[in-house]
């Protein structure tokens, strides 16, 4: 009897052990794992994991030409010395196919040094679907997916921490993100983003590479044509605009630009190099610099 007793003890010790990890488990696992029933419930998932903080990976294609070599190495400056622990941050130059033989060999050795440059199988053109090119080819030449895949200009700064913070709590599918225009708007769902930067959810860039809708529209503005895609294709119905945190330089397009702001995610029409110094001289981009008898600054 007391042997039966002291089994009872232990079954049901063992029982209380065991619904306490399995409670530890539910209470530790990821979101997806506590809905699985329906469709429904896995987008409501994604919703919460969306907002919850968790780390995401963002691509940006500044589209730029080959010859532009002073300015690609500049930027690689620029970004090089930021970064965000919430996301996985990468910045390729993306420029269409290249036939001169000495920029061939210039570029090969950028490709060995940085691994930062995308060529696209494209005749190089700012209106002419370089920018559906750049999409649509994604999903095949990547060897991995990102939640969001973003297209810059050269001629734009962005901070890299700031733009971070105001993705990671949107959606991560559906999404359609960046500076609308026409410019006095701050609709979203009216227009479409400008060409200065804008990103997409992954899913979006699938739809891209796969639809009839863009392929067959690829010559035009290539940011209206983009909002124009979204819009036939009823897509993209997540949209945010990051105004007045986006922005043209100040008086280089009326009602487009303002005055630098502490708060910018984005200042576009840098396309002299005194707008570029004011641009870096604001932001103290340079803050970190320690002293050291190496250099005299």
């Amino acid at each position: 009897m007391k042997q039966r007793s002291i089994f009872l003890v232990m079954l049901n010790s063992s029982v209380i052990l065991a619904v306490f990890v399995i409670f530890l488990v539910l209470l530790n696992a990821p979101i997806r794992f506590l809905f699985t029933a329906s469709p429904e419930n896995a987008f409501k998932v994604d919703e919460a994991l969306a907002t919850s903080g968790t780390r995401f990976s963002l691509l940006i294609g500044v589209l730029t030409r080959p010859n532009n070599y002073d300015r690609r190495h500049f930027l690689r400056l620029v970004y090089g010395i930021q970064s965000s622990p919430v996301a996985e941050v990468q910045v390729k130059f993306v420029f269409c196919s290249v036939t001169n033989p000495e920029q061939k060999i210039f570029l090969a050795l950028e490709i060995l040094r940085f691994n930062d440059i995308i060529i696209l199988n494209c005749t190089e053109n700012m209106n002419f679907g370089k920018t559906y090119t750049y999409f649509s080819s994604l999903p095949d030449i990547l060897p991995r997916r990102f939640d969001y895949v973003m297209k810059a200009d050269d001629d734009v700064y962005i901070r890299l921490a700031q733009l971070v913070s105001s993705l990671q709590p949107l959606p991560r599918q559906d999404l359609y993100y960046g500076f609308v225009l026409p410019c006095p708007s701050m609709n979203p769902h009216e227009g479409y983003m400008s060409g200065m930067g804008f990103a997409l959810s992954w899913d979006l860039v699938e739809w891209i590479a796969s639809s009839e809708i863009p392929k067959h529209d690829t010559f035009g503005p290539e940011d209206k044509l983009v909002g124009r895609w979204l819009n036939k294709g009823k897509k993209a119905r997540n949209r945010f605009t990051s105004k007045p945190a986006m922005y043209d330089y100040p008086g280089t397009n009326g009602r487009c630009s303002h005055e630098l702001v502490p708060d910018t995610v984005a200042v576009h029409r840098l396309k002299r190099w005194d707008r570029w110094l004011r641009v870096l001289e604001f932001f103290n981009v340079t803050k970190e610099l320690n002293h050291s008898k190496l250099y005299n600054l």
